[in-house]
């Protein structure tokens, strides 16, 4: 996301999120716990943008993306999405499925890395978000189910099926996506779907301190390593390497490649300035 702007303003308030920010690292809450933090339109859109204005001002260097109560997110809100699909036309679906998948795209695109604190359930759009994240933390309470199949849907939904088998393999994909059973905790560890896990309680005080590792960190660095991880999925080796020599011959004109040599003769800790 270039930072070069025309008219667009940053957002002074979020209505549909909750946002804080703290010394580099975001953190945001999806915040309707009286429903599981059941998602709306509006709080896509919001994620949406939010993203894209944290990508294009640099202002986040890690985020954590949490939910308030008992749990991370129930997926779609049955009434305020799913019924109102059943009376939308060809384009308009369209238009929303589009809008899931910007988000996924964001989550994925954003040139900082994102912590995923997941307790209780994660389902559907919910499971995916976590899924699109670069860390997932969770604690023993936590449980994905990819329940679009349940629905009668197709299981790759919002980039499900592109993301899933590169976490987890193919095989696992396939059970998950079809069967649309929940994964717990133990299980989601086993097969590499949580990146952490925390105890039960615990985790967006473990989120809070990865992400805290993070915004500490070479923010430069983290950005061109989460790039290329993206970037290099579907590549050949060749095309990969060419890409990742690239990449480091740019990095090394950095100054806080520089900073790394002078701290390392200095016998100190760098200071990273994302430069």
């Amino acid at each position: 996301m270039s930072p070069f702007t025309g008219s667009v303003h940053a957002a002074e308030r979020w209505e549909h999120i909750r946002v804080t920010e703290d010394d580099g690292t975001v953190t945001v809450t999806l915040d309707r716990p009286g429903k599981l933090n059941a998602l709306t339109f509006e709080a896509y859109a919001d994620l949406r943008d939010l993203l894209a204005e944290l990508s294009r001002t640099k202002r986040a260097r890690a985020l954590v993306l949490g939910g308030e109560g008992r749990g991370f997110c129930s997926g779609g809100d049955v009434d305020e999405i799913i019924g109102a699909t059943l009376s939308m036309d060809t384009g308009q679906l369209l238009d929303f499925n589009r809008m899931t998948g910007q988000v996924v795209r964001a989550l994925r695109e954003a040139p900082f890395p994102v912590v995923a604190a997941v307790h209780g359930v994660a389902a559907g759009a919910g499971a995916v978000l976590a899924l699109a994240a670069d860390f997932r933390v969770a604690d023993p309470t936590a449980r994905f189910a990819f329940l679009f199949t349940r629905v009668g849907l197709s299981g790759g939904d919002m980039g499900a099926a592109y993301l899933l088998p590169r976490v987890v393999g193919l095989g696992h994909a396939t059970r998950i996506l079809m069967l649309g059973e929940p994964v717990r905790a133990a299980e989601a560890e086993r097969i590499g779907l949580i990146s952490q896990l925390a105890d039960e309680g615990g985790v967006h005080e473990a989120a809070d301190g990865l992400a805290r590792r993070l915004a500490d960190g070479p923010a430069l660095a983290h950005a061109q390593t989460k790039a290329l991880l993206t970037a290099e999925l579907d590549m050949p080796l060749a095309a990969a390497v060419e890409m990742d020599a690239a990449t480091q011959a740019l990095l090394m004109n950095s100054e806080d490649y520089a900073e790394f040599h002078a701290a390392f003769g200095e016998k100190r800790s760098p200071k990273w300035q994302g430069k």
